[in-house]
């Protein structure tokens, strides 16, 4: 039993980690937190590293209850969750270069940046519909047959999942140290690439459902025919 504890903390942080992706998003991060004074950046980070967590955790052991409960499939959700990916990745495309990217803002407060913590810092920039949903179908896939396998289940979940947001802070907290080492023009190259990056994947989340919807049309037209 502790060996299959061991294997579903392997599988959660192998399937999560990789569509997270803290180290890509970190970039990201760093240009919608430009303005913000590093303490506050850190705080910030931590509050996004505790959400996501938070998302992940709930996702993986009521996910696939609350899409029944109102009717929504997954593919529906990485329909929609994709859209908002793209809307979000072109945004920061074409938003415009500021001058000088050291400059700190002396009115924006920590109360002000926490309340960009979960959207759209967490949702869904950090964890996505992507996250979202392999968290839900990993849950939905668990077996167990008794409540001691399904609280050790939940706990190697808990696990995987709080190591997925564990990796969020360093990378978020001192993403300032990787511009400084960049230097705004390389920096300015990794947060387009970074920008682009995001609208690819959410055309990707975005064709997962509508591909998956699109292959159910005949199964549904054969029932409605039959009838």
């Amino acid at each position: 039993m502790v060996i299959q504890a061991a294997k579903s903390i392997l599988l959660v942080v192998s399937a999560l980690f990789p569509i997270v992706d803290p180290i890509g998003g970190s970039p990201v991060f760093l240009l919608l937190t430009r303005e913000y004074p590093a303490e506050t950046r850190r705080v910030l980070a931590r509050r996004i590293a505790i959400n996501s967590f938070v998302l992940l955790i709930a996702s993986y052991t009521i996910g696939s209850h609350v899409l029944s409960f109102f009717g929504i499939s997954i593919p529906v959700v990485q329909v929609g969750g994709g859209l908002v990916v793209i809307s979000a990745g072109w945004a920061l495309l074409n938003q415009k270069d500021g001058g000088d990217r050291n400059k700190v803002s002396p009115t924006v407060s920590c109360t002000d940046a926490l309340n960009k913590a979960f959207y759209p810092l967490t949702l869904p920039l950090t964890v996505g519909p992507g996250s979202i949903s392999v968290a839900i179908t990993l849950g939905a896939n668990e077996t167990v047959h008794h409540w001691s396998a399904n609280l050790l289940m939940l706990l190697a979940a808990a696990i995987g999942c709080a190591f997925v947001a564990a990796t969020i802070y360093p990378c978020y907290a001192f993403a300032d140290k990787l511009a400084s080492v960049m230097g705004p023009t390389g920096m300015n190259v990794i947060l387009r690439l970074s920008s682009f990056l995001l609208v690819c994947i959410g055309v990707q989340i975005f064709w997962n459902g509508a591909s998956k919807l699109l292959s159910s049309l005949p199964q549904a037209a054969s029932l409605v025919g039959s009838h």
